[in-house]
C-alpha cells in the first residue's frame, strides 16, 4: 500500500503552492476536480500539470523550442537524480518518492509538444489519436499511480480518456487553432465530408462541416463510454474528481451543439453554473 509521506509534502510546502497557482490559473475545470482530492494527492496533481503547462506554454504561447529544450534538459537531470533547484522539480521529486510514476510519459508529453512545434496536419484517425496519446494520454499516464492502487491495470481505460479528452479540445478549438496555422482534423476525413480549408477559412458552418464534426465528437464520446469503466478500480478518494473532469470535459461537446457548432467565433466553455451540477452528480458537493 501506498503511503505518502505527508511531512515530505509539508516542508515543500511552498513549492508546491506554485505549482497549484499554475493550475489555478491555467484550467479552472480540472483545478475544480482535482482540489477536492485529498492531501497530498491533489499536490502532487498540482505538480505534475505545472510540468505540462510549462511544456505546452512553451510551444504554444513562446512558440520556443529553446524553453522546451531547457525543459527537456533538466527532465533528463531529474530522471537522473541530479538536483534542479527550482519550485517545480523540488515538488516533483517528493511525488517521484511517494508514488511509483514512470518519468517516461514526460518525455512522451514533450514529444507531442514537438509534433505541434513541427506542426503536420494528420493525414488519418489513427494518426490523430497517436497526437492524443502523446499530448493527453501520456498525462493520465502520469497521474494514474496517484489515483489508484491498480494503476497497471487500467492504462488502457486512462490512454482512453486522454484521447477522448484530446479530441474534445481540438473540436472546441477549430476555429482558433485555424487561425494559428493548424488543422488537427484529419485530411482524410476531410474529404470524405467535403470539407476543405477555405471552407474553414470562411467560418462556414455547413452540413458537411457538422458531419465531420459529429464523427469526431462520436469517437470522443465512445472513448468516454470506455473509460468509464475505471472510475471503480480508482481509490475511493479519487473516484469523484476523476468522474467530475470526464462529466465536464464531455459536455464541451454539448456546449458546442447547443450553440449550432459555431467553434469559429468564440471558445465555447462550460458554464460554472452546470459545472457545479456535474460536480454533484460526480458526488463533489
Amino acid at each position: 500500500m501506498i503511503t505518502p509521506n505527508d511531512q515530505l509534502f509539508r516542508a515543500a510546502r511552498s513549492d508546491f503552492a506554485t505549482c497549484e497557482a499554475i493550475i489555478k490559473s491555467n484550467s479552472k475545470s480540472f483545478y475544480l476536480a482535482f482540489s477536492q482530492l485529498p492531501f497530498p494527492k491533489n499536490q502532487s496533481v498540482y505538480a505534475i500539470y505545472a510540468f505540462c503547462r510549462l511544456a505546452d506554454d512553451a510551444i504554444d504561447q513562446a512558440q520556443s523550442l529553446e524553453e522546451l529544450n531547457q525543459l527537456t534538459t533538466e527532465l533528463e537531470k531529474f530522471r537522473h537524480q541530479q538536483a534542479v533547484d527550482k519550485p517545480l522539480w523540488r515538488a516533483l521529486n517528493v511525488v517521484f518518492k511517494t508514488y511509483p510514476i514512470e518519468s517516461k510519459y514526460f518525455l512522451d508529453m514533450l514529444t507531442g509538444q514537438r509534433l505541434d512545434y513541427n506542426f503536420v496536419q494528420p493525414d488519418s484517425n489513427r494518426q490523430l489519436l497517436d497526437y492524443a496519446y502523446y499530448v493527453a494520454s501520456s498525462v493520465g499516464l502520469l497521474l494514474l499511480p496517484i489515483l489508484s492502487k491498480k494503476f497497471e491495470q487500467l492504462q488502457l481505460p486512462a490512454k482512453q480518456l486522454g484521447q477522448a479528452m484530446q479530441l474534445t479540445n481540438i473540436l472546441r478549438d477549430i476555429g482558433e487553432d485555424f487561425e494559428n496555422g493548424r488543422i488537427y482534423l484529419p485530411k482524410s476525413a476531410m474529404r470524405a465530408h467535403g470539407v476543405t480549408e477555405t471552407m474553414l477559412a470562411h467560418h462556414q458552418i455547413t452540413p458537411n462541416f457538422i458531419a465531420l464534426w459529429e464523427e469526431l465528437a462520436q469517437q470522443a464520446e465512445q472513448l468516454y463510454d470506455d473509460s468509464l469503466g475505471m472510475i471503480a478500480d480508482l481509490d475511493l478518494d479519487s473516484q469523484a474528481a476523476v468522474l467530475s473532469a470526464l462529466l465536464v470535459y464531455r459536455e464541451i461537446l454539448s456546449e458546442v451543439r447547443r450553440h449550432g457548432y459555431d467553434v469559429f467565433s468564440t471558445r465555447q466553455h462550460v458554464s460554472r453554473k452546470r459545472k457545479l451540477e456535474l460536480l454533484r452528480q460526480a458526488g463533489i458537493n
